[in-house]
């Protein structure tokens, strides 16, 4: 069974996103863009983020945002340190040891 990752609110997701290189690039209305240039490693990538989510994103939106990354989940998950340890805390409150 796959590992539960936590509900991201916009904050969240945009503190991740800057961890991992992005930067803001645009706003129309409540949706932000988010621009990680090309590298050596990854293709160029834009993020859409609807800022007005105060509740948090549904699972497919954060799955949509994560592919518009073209980073993994777990890679995605990594970008800011409070979001980092999200996984290997829920990891422990359910009786496992994060590897």
């Amino acid at each position: 069974m796959g590992r539960k990752f936590p509900v991201l609110k916009p904050k969240d997701v945009v503190a991740n996103l800057e961890g991992l290189g992005f930067k803001f690039k645009r706003q129309d209305g409540s949706h932000a863009q988010y621009e990680r240039l090309a590298d050596a490693t990854k293709k160029r990538a834009v993020v859409t983020v609807d800022m007005a989510m105060s509740s948090g994103f549904s699972k497919d939106l954060t799955k949509s945002m994560i592919r518009q990354s073209l980073f993994d989940k777990e890679e995605f998950y990594s970008g800011t340190p409070k979001t980092q340890s999200l996984p290997k805390q829920l990891d422990a409150k359910a009786g496992k040891s994060s590897a």
